[in-house]
């Protein structure tokens, strides 16, 4: 019978090279207290024995966990993906850990996470709400508590909470203004839910560009919905039963464009031939493979780093820490189908 497993502990070090816990610890922590010498002989007999220090026990201690909550409603998305990848690495250039949870566009899903999350007495959290998210209370409790917050993407109208976001609006204005300088009149918006922020402020700058050229809106080619393909599929079938085929789509998201590009497959229509496309993201394989969308290029990377300076800066100078909104610019870029060449207008 196989002997129960005792974890190494810092006594075990310490006898083995005869000198003190305190030594031993600061060692670890790379102190300057403690000579390079004797870092290394400590580093080298700790990574030999398998020791691996007590993380709950010194949060305990010291009141802080040097890791951060993340929470996202989507991970299988080049954009959250790509966010995510962003906290990691900045946060670990900071030694902070990330623990990850994903909501799944959950809202309870989403307010069970947090609540795991502030049990696990992270010292801060990252969110970007789910499309269902409505209820503030359980972000009013993290305020409550004094526990750092930032929203990034989709964000929720709470004072005092900084967010990272990009110019949604200005970006879905340059889609549209591009459309109309090219000569289309039809003009569809597969747009997201109006009460998050990302489906209203795109709305908003398709409105926008519309009204600049008095070209009227017609409401048989606007939907509001979720920002998934299935909503992108409903969304066009929606448009196309109405009896209308519009000559242009701005959609929400890369995921809603891709649902509508196949529905309009599923109706004989060819994308772009028929009908040109441009969503909000792109895909992760539009470098190798030739795009059918023109997209509106965000700095998702940007956002990650940016949510987790923002959070460093809160949880280091809690006092002195004032909440900032930082807006990041977008870019549209056209793509075309010959030798996957694309410009910037």
């Amino acid at each position: 019978m196989n002997k129960k497993f005792r974890p190494i502990k810092l006594d075990d070090l310490a006898k083995q090279l005869k000198v003190s816990k305190v030594t031993i610890s600061k060692a670890l922590r790379g102190h300057p207290d403690i000579s390079p010498e004797t870092t290394e002989k400590v580093k080298q007999l700790a990574d030999k024995l398998g020791y691996m220090p007590n993380i709950l026990a010194r949060n305990l201690s010291s009141r802080k966990s040097n890791t951060i909550g993340l929470v996202v409603p989507k991970i299988a998305h080049i954009f959250f993906s790509t966010v995510i990848e962003a906290v990691y690495d900045k946060a670990f250039e900071n030694n902070y850990e990330i623990v990850l949870t994903v909501s799944q566009e959950h809202a309870e899903r989403e307010r069970k996470h947090i609540q795991s999350l502030l049990s696990m007495r992270v010292d801060g959290l990252i969110v970007s709400v789910t499309q269902e998210t409505k209820d503030l209370s359980i972000y009013e409790r993290v305020i409550q508590q004094g526990v750092p917050l930032v929203f990034i993407d989709r964000v929720l109208p709470i004072k005092g909470v900084s967010t990272v976001t990009v110019d949604d609006r200005g970006g879905a204005f340059s889609a549209v203004d591009y459309a109309i300088k090219k000569g289309y009149k039809k003009i569809a918006h597969l747009g997201g839910y109006h009460h998050i922020n990302i489906g209203r402020l795109r709305y908003e700058g398709f409105i926008e560009a519309m009204n600049k050229y008095r070209i009227p809106v017609n409401p048989n080619l606007v939907t509001e919905g979720g920002f998934s393909e299935e909503d992108g599929y409903n969304g066009f079938m929606k448009i196309f039963k109405k009896g209308s085929v519009p000559e242009y789509v701005f959609a929400v998201t890369y995921p809603v464009a891709l649902g509508m590009y196949a529905a309009a497959l599923e109706l004989g229509l060819k994308i772009p031939q028929d009908i040109e496309v441009t969503c909000f993201g792109k895909n992760s394989f539009d470098r190798y493979i030739p795009s059918v969308f023109n997209f509106i290029n965000q700095p998702a990377k940007d956002i990650g780093t940016e949510a987790v300076k923002l959070m460093l800066d809160q949880i280091n100078n809690p006092k002195e820490f004032e909440a900032k909104q930082i807006v990041l610019k977008t870019q549209l870029v056209i793509k075309g189908l010959e030798n996957n060449k694309s410009f910037i207008p």
